[in-house]
């Protein structure tokens, strides 16, 4: 399918690995121009080079903390006249509520909420100046049914969700949609530390844990980064201008729910 974005811009951030290198590998297969942000900058750069290599598309890498106004001004000054914004940040860490002090509400809020927010207040005008623009914002399942042991998670990404609903409608006349992606389990680092976690709780080896963790999936396996990827572009081609403001799970049909 041709997806009709080619020769476009997207900023992809957390994209040196895991699902954001999803979003900026099949975004560069459509022929689209990439702006790569990620914290670590070995990695963001073998990652540019391989999609560069690859795609034949222009890539520009700049390693810096989103989630940091620094950081974030360095991104948003080489994104600048971008018509495709990926947002995705590592979650906070899992706990129990009784674990959790207003400081880690605050720094979950500023990674998963407000970083997100920040960075649509920043290019959606140039978008809507455009009459043409794509917001794809990675979140996670538990939007949609929270868990317990991620609610500094729950609570940042249910936030993001509910700016995103009312935000989508208001910018949708020019041309605009946001929409988000909520990953349940699939194979990246985030998932192998989960494991290792109940590996090392219930002193189990991490494919134990793993093929645990599978079988309570329908599908009986982890996502895959590529698929994921895959839908992201479709979300930001010329063919999804019609889907606004809209929560696609991603889960494997874990959760059982009718819509």
């Amino acid at each position: 399918m041709d997806l009709g974005i080619s020769g476009k811009r997207a900023l992809v951030c957390a994209s040196s690995k895991g699902l954001g290198l999803g979003c900026a590998q099949a975004l560069a297969e459509a022929g689209v121009d990439l702006v790569m942000n990620a914290r670590g900058a070995e990695a963001l750069e073998a990652a540019a080079a391989q999609i560069r290599d690859k795609h034949g598309v222009n890539v520009v890498a700049v390693a810096a903390d989103i989630t940091s106004e620094e950081g974030r001004s360095r991104v948003l000054e080489a994104a600048q006249g971008v018509d495709i914004l990926v947002t995705n940040a590592g979650g906070p860490p899992p706990g129990m509520w009784t674990d959790w002090t207003r400081e880690d509400f605050i720094k979950a809020l500023d990674a998963n909420m407000l970083t997100p927010i920040a960075l649509m207040k920043a290019l959606l005008p140039g978008m809507m100046d455009r009459g043409w623009g794509r917001v794809v914002n990675i979140t996670s399942q538990s939007v949609k049914a929270p868990i317990a042991a991620l609610g500094l998670s729950n609570s940042a990404r249910a936030g993001l969700t509910g700016y995103v609903a009312g935000t989508s409608r208001q910018v949708a006349p020019q041309g605009v949609t946001i929409n988000n992606m909520l990953p349940g389990i699939h194979a990246t680092d985030r998932a192998d530390s989960l494991d290792r976690g109940v590996a090392e709780k219930e002193g189990i080896s991490v494919d134990e844990a793993r093929a645990r963790r599978a079988a309570t999936i329908p599908a009986r396996r982890y996502g895959t980064a590529q698929e994921f990827g895959a839908m992201c572009a479709f979300l930001c081609s010329q063919n999804a201008g019609f889907i606004v403001g809209q929560n696609i799970l991603l889960d494997g049909g874990g959760i059982n729910a009718t819509l």
